[in-house]
């Protein structure tokens, strides 16, 4: 009787707990906390993080976070992950949350849902977070058709990448093509995160293999260019054929593009002469519009000076004669003026 009157109150515990009807919000410790495995979205230390940061030292954490207990008796983060990188920056020792409980495919598009709302996204978070909540959905479609026949009657021949572009105000083919970018290898990615490589050349790409992709990074290092559009769909064409190589990647690559008909071109190998062995492309370029600038910097001041001793007139005796920008009187020598 004990046993069942036991069992009877665990789950009554457990409805109260786990039914969105009845969710409250809880302080829990940050030692409790544990990140979404493969999570998509990036921690990062940018302006919206700042910004983050300075929200939550001056009004706290207002919007509480989403978590769901683990059979290890952890919370799995499903909602904010930077609100926890902030709490932890800023000394605290618990967080508002909401417990909720839902099946994995369920956590997966929850997941997704509530971070696609950022003010920025990068396209690599965009990319694996459609992935994610793609297989989900086709996982979690998969198996109400084959139990509960009829429920999902008003998706009849609707797609999950339809639902998805539905959803986020993208076409079907939009997201396909965001999905095709996590077949792309990190150093690719990097690039297209940082503005290096555009959207649509980094969808071409994504069809060549790992090893080819490595060639087109290498490519890209030494010839100090980047791909267009037709120059990623050449490369995705001749990989097809089987006829793509290092080579062939530099020759495309180092064809200059109508939109770059006046730039200038060096070669790693020229550029080491003057900077370390261990320095990138970027910290070369870097520290080369550094010195152009100080050089700019430079001739101006002395373009100033000049300007100013032009202003002053000298007789063998080394004194002022005519008039003097700064007021000194004739014959007084004003050397120190210019």
């Amino acid at each position: 009787m004990n046993c069942k009157k036991n069992a009877k109150s665990r789950s009554d515990d457990e409805h109260r707990l786990f039914n969105p009807a009845v969710e409250k919000v809880v302080e829990i410790g940050l030692e409790h906390l544990r990140p979404f495995e493969n999570h998509p979205f990036k921690v990062k230390e940018d302006e919206v993080m700042a910004r983050l940061m300075e929200s939550i030292e001056r009004y706290g954490i207002m919007n509480p976070l989403i978590v769901m207990p683990t059979t290890e008796g952890f919370y799995r983060i499903i909602s904010g992950h930077r609100r926890k990188y902030c709490a932890e920056r800023l000394g605290y020792t618990q967080v508002p949350v909401i417990i909720r409980y839902m099946k994995e495919d369920d956590l997966i598009i929850s997941m997704v849902d509530s971070n696609l709302h950022r003010e920025k996204i990068l396209f690599s978070e965009k990319a694996f977070a459609y992935s994610m909540k793609n297989e989900a959905m086709k996982r979690k479609t998969g198996k109400r058709r084959k139990t509960q026949e009829g429920l999902l009657e008003a998706l009849k021949g609707t797609k999950t990448i339809d639902l998805i572009g539905q959803e986020t105000g993208e076409s079907s083919r939009q997201v396909l093509r965001y999905i095709r970018l996590t077949s792309l290898i990190p150093e690719l990615l990097d690039m297209l995160d940082e503005g290096k490589i555009s959207f649509n050349p980094a969808v071409e790409l994504s069809f060549l293999s790992i090893i080819e992709q490595g060639w087109v990074a290498d490519g890209i290092e030494y010839t100090l260019s980047v791909p267009s559009v037709s120059q990623a769909k050449r490369m995705k064409a001749l990989s097809q054929e089987k006829q793509l190589s290092p080579q062939k990647i530099n020759e495309i690559l180092n064809e200059i593009k109508k939109t770059d008909m006046s730039r200038v071109i060096f070669k790693n190998s020229q550029m080491y002469k003057y900077f370390p062995k261990y320095y990138s492309t970027e910290q070369m370029k870097e520290e080369i519009i550094e010195l152009l600038e100080k050089e700019r910097k430079t001739e101006k001041t002395i373009r100033l000076y000049s300007d100013r001793l032009h202003a002053i007139s000298w007789n063998t005796d080394d004194q002022c004669v005519g008039s003097c920008r700064f007021g000194a009187a004739p014959g007084s020598g004003c050397i120190s003026a210019s």
